[in-house]
């Protein structure tokens, strides 16, 4: 499933569902635009991860409690605990270790 945050309230409970991945992004992003495929591909493929896509111009201070300082950037939650972070474009079988997938 994947879900579009539009506030830290929201983030906090969706990250606390199990295995979850959140793409923090910007629309202006080269990069972001090139992973943006690969994050909805896997959201389709793994109903069991819960895909969430944060916009840090629209909730920067997301961007900033995760010291998100470079986008894309990739993280991988375990309900509520974070596994794994990870900056800048990288390939769908990277993207699905971050997972252990």
């Amino acid at each position: 499933m994947l879900k579009h945050i539009a506030s830290k309230s929201e983030f906090d409970v969706e990250i606390q569902s199990g295995k979850v991945l959140v793409d923090f992004y910007a629309d202006w992003c080269g990069p972001c635009k090139m992973l943006s495929p690969i994050v909805e591909e896997i959201a389709k493929e793994h109903p069991e991860i819960n895909v969430l896509k944060v916009n840090v111009d629209e909730v920067p201070e997301l961007a900033s409690v995760y010291r998100v300082s470079a986008i894309p950037t990739l993280i991988a939650f375990e309900n509520g605990k974070t596994l794994a972070v990870r900056m800048g474009y990288m390939p769908k079988e990277s993207v699905l270790s971050l997972l252990n997938l």
